[in-house]
C-alpha cells in the first residue's frame, strides 16, 4: 500500500511529516510513502505579523483543501496552528507522542556570555532593561509585557535558522520560540532557556495533529495506530478551551495540561493586550472527561473576565 504524506514546505515541517514517516515505517516495513510540501497562506506573506494577516487556518487550509482533492492521504501538522473546528469530511485521526510543549527564550550570545544561567531559572528576569525580544505571537508579545513592562515584544517571521540568525546579526536581544520545534531539528542554541513555572505555552503546542478523511477506514487505521492516548487527552481539554473561548491567533490565550496521578489538570490564562493582569485558572478532573475540563475552565475563566479581554483583543487586531 501506498501512502501521500502532506505537509508544510519549512525545515520544521518537513521534519516532522519524515518523523510520522518514520513511525509509520517501524510499524509496515513494506509501506510506500511520498512527501508533498505545500505552500500555505501563512507561509505565501512571511513580511506580515500573523495578527494582522488574520483569520483561521493560515497553516492548515491549504493542506485540508489538498485532503478533500486527494492529492495527499495524511496533513501532519502543528496541533497548535489547527482550528479547533474541522471542516465536514475530514478527521484529526492520531494525536502522536507530545514532544517537549514549553516556551523557550534564546538569548544573544554575548547577554548569555554576561549574565550565565543562575540556577534560578529566572532568565526574563536577567535581560537588559529594554530589551527587543522578537516573536510572531501575539500571546508572547503579552506574556511578555506581562512579565516585565519595560520588554520591548518585535514582531519577527521565518524559519527557525532565519529567526536565530537575526538574533545573532543583533536585530533582538532574545526570542521566544517553541521547545519542540528546535528539539525537532536537533537545535539548541547555547542561549536557550526553557520557560517553566507561570509560563504557559499555546493550546496544542508541542503536538502533531494527523489529519485524514473520514469514512476510509484502512487509512484511518493506520493514522490511528500513531495515537498516543495521553497526548490526545491533554490537546483534547486544551482545544475544547480554546474554542469555548473563541480563540485564535488574535486573541493571547495560554494553556496546558498535563497528567496528575489518574486526573488531568489544566492550567490556562488569557492575556491583556493592554498589559493589564491575565485572568488564570486551574481545572482537575478524570482524564476521561478531557473535553469538559477544558469547557468547563473556559466557562469559568469567562465569568471570571476572560471574555472582556477577548473582545478587547478582537477590536484591536480589527
Amino acid at each position: 500500500m501506498s501512502l501521500v504524506v502532506g505537509a508544510r514546505r519549512s525545515p520544521l515541517s518537513r521534519a516532522q511529516a519524515a518523523w510520522v514517516g518514520d513511525r509509520l515505517r517501524e510499524r509496515w516495513p513494506k509501506l510506500s510513502i511520498e512527501y508533498r510540501f505545500i505552500s500555505t497562506a501563512g507561509d505565501r506573506d512571511p513580511g506580515t505579523p500573523l495578527p494582522e494577516i488574520g483569520g483561521k487556518g493560515l497553516f492548515t487550509e491549504d493542506l485540508e483543501r489538498a485532503l478533500r482533492e486527494r492529492e495527499i492521504d495524511v496533513a501532519v501538522h502543528s496541533l497548535k496552528d489547527l482550528p479547533a473546528d474541522l471542516p465536514d469530511g475530514l478527521m484529526l485521526g492520531a494525536v502522536p507522542s507530545r514532544e517537549d510543549p514549553r516556551d523557550v527564550l534564546v538569548v544573544r550570545d554575548s547577554l548569555h556570555s554576561a549574565a550565565p544561567d543562575d540556577g534560578r531559572g529566572d532568565v526574563l528576569r536577567r535581560l537588559p532593561a529594554g530589551a527587543r525580544v522578537g516573536t510572531s505571537s501575539l500571546r508572547r508579545a503579552a506574556q511578555l509585557r506581562a512579565s516585565r513592562a519595560d520588554l520591548d515584544p518585535r514582531p519577527i517571521r521565518g524559519n527557525v535558522d532565519t529567526r536565530l540568525r537575526k538574533l545573532k546579526d543583533g536585530g533582538f536581544e532574545a526570542l521566544v520560540l517553541a521547545a519542540a520545534g528546535l528539539r525537532r531539528l536537533g537545535l539548541w542554541p547555547p542561549g536557550a532557556h526553557a520557560l517553566d513555572d507561570g509560563w504557559l505555552p499555546a493550546p496544542g503546542q508541542g503536538a502533531l495533529g494527523l489529519q485524514c478523511r473520514a469514512g476510509e477506514d484502512d487509512m484511518a487505521a493506520r493514522v490511528q495506530a500513531l495515537d498516543d492516548p495521553t497526548a490526545r487527552q491533554e490537546v483534547t481539554a486544551e482545544r475544547a478551551l480554546l474554542a469555548a473561548l473563541e480563540g485564535g491567533c488574535r486573541v493571547p490565550i495560554a494553556a496546558r495540561a498535563f497528567p496528575r496521578g489518574e486526573d488531568l489538570c489544566l492550567r490556562a490564562a488569557v492575556y491583556d493586550v493592554d498589559g493589564g493582569p491575565p485572568v488564570e485558572g486551574v481545572e482537575t478532573g478524570p482524564r476521561s472527561s478531557a473535553f469538559a475540563i477544558g469547557r468547563g475552565l473556559a466557562e469559568r475563566m469567562l465569568e471570571a473576565g476572560a471574555s472582556r479581554l477577548v473582545e478587547r483583543a478582537r477590536r484591536l487586531s480589527r
